[in-house]
């Protein structure tokens, strides 16, 4: 695809437009192979639940391709309101006739997409996803994807997504799915209604926010790391015991997500450490937080508030071997 002219990126601007990438499975979808329907989701009779013609279910059979789809919860919604602030395009790495299936049961009356879907054949690196095939400049798109390593040059647009596992085959590795539980997430405060409330952040910083800078030379990158360091601005993190005593705790996945959070990451306690991060409460860390009325927590607080934009409850995430009456606060 041609880049978008200067004269076409002016006019998505006029109109206070952004560009919006969103991924397919796992972000806006979790779609499995009818080989792969577990004995609980026959027994819950999912693939009858999949042919009722109900036009507001979110349980599809993707005729011709032996496929199940669920929408995710709020999706809808979601992309009736993002299509006010962006043009938005789908990005998926599977094969197009799916990602045209996909479309269709989003996008019903072709009012979001048109033809703007974009799948593997289309991609000009392997394994990879490039803004160089979405029209529009680098510095007006944001990323949804459940998975940053296909984004290597785009880190900076990119909001990772909370992975949505509906169905058995999605989380073989992980207990019961939502499915076979006969939950889901919820609407009012799942993923993407967390998303859709920082996709409104970053558009009024952007075209609000910025008076005395010409729109032209605007970019959203900095917008999203500035609001994603303001997530735990004010933390200092100690871990123990969390990394593999062979690496660098620096250059671990969860070290660096602290540090674009916002928080202090360091590998000594002092009495300016805020939090303890363990995944078990008998290291010596962990008892001098317990002493020092420090949070302890377990790795997963540090996920949670990434995907969530914001810092979540300390009492919600304990760290096994701890007793209850020690719960902590600073």
């Amino acid at each position: 695809m041609d880049r978008l002219s200067g004269s076409e990126v002016k006019n998505l601007l006029r109109e206070r437009k952004l560009v919006l990438i969103l991924d397919l499975d796992h972000t806006l979808i979790n779609s499995t192979r009818l080989h792969d329907i577990s004995a609980a989701e026959m027994d819950l009779g999912i693939q009858s639940a999949a042919s009722k013609n109900d036009p507001d279910r979110s349980l599809f059979t993707l005729q011709g391709m032996c496929m199940l789809t669920k929408l995710r919860p709020f999706v809808r919604k979601f992309l009736e309101e993002a299509s006010n602030m962006f043009e938005m395009y789908i990005y998926t790495m599977g094969f197009k006739a799916y990602a045209i299936e996909i479309a269709k049961l989003l996008d019903p009356g072709n009012v979001y997409f048109d033809s703007k879907v974009i799948s593997n054949s289309d991609c000009t690196q392997q394994h990879q996803k490039g803004l160089d095939v979405v029209p529009g400049a680098d510095s007006l798109a944001v990323v949804l994807d459940d998975t940053e390593y296909v984004w290597q040059k785009h880190k900076e647009n990119l909001i990772l997504m909370e992975r949505y596992h509906y169905f058995a085959a999605s989380c073989r590795h992980s207990g019961q799915s939502l499915s076979e539980l006969m939950q889901d997430e919820r609407e009012s405060d799942g993923a993407l209604a967390t998303i859709l409330d920082v996709l409104k952040r970053i558009h009024t910083i952007f075209f609000d926010l910025g008076v005395g800078t010409a729109l032209s030379s605007r970019d959203v990158r900095p917008v999203i790391k500035r609001m994603r360091q303001e997530v735990l601005q004010g933390c200092k993190l100690v871990f123990s015991r969390v990394f593999p005593s062979d690496c660098r705790p620096q250059h671990q996945i969860m070290w660096k997500m602290a540090e674009q959070l916002g928080a202090v990451c360091c590998s000594e306690v002092d009495p300016s450490v805020t939090h303890v991060v363990a995944v078990h409460a008998g290291t010596e860390k962990a008892r001098w937080a317990v002493k020092h009325k420090k949070f302890l927590l377990h790795p997963r607080w540090i996920e949670a508030c990434n995907y969530r934009w914001h810092r979540q409850p300390e009492e919600d995430f304990p760290v096994p071997g701890l007793k209850e009456d020690k719960a902590l606060s600073v």
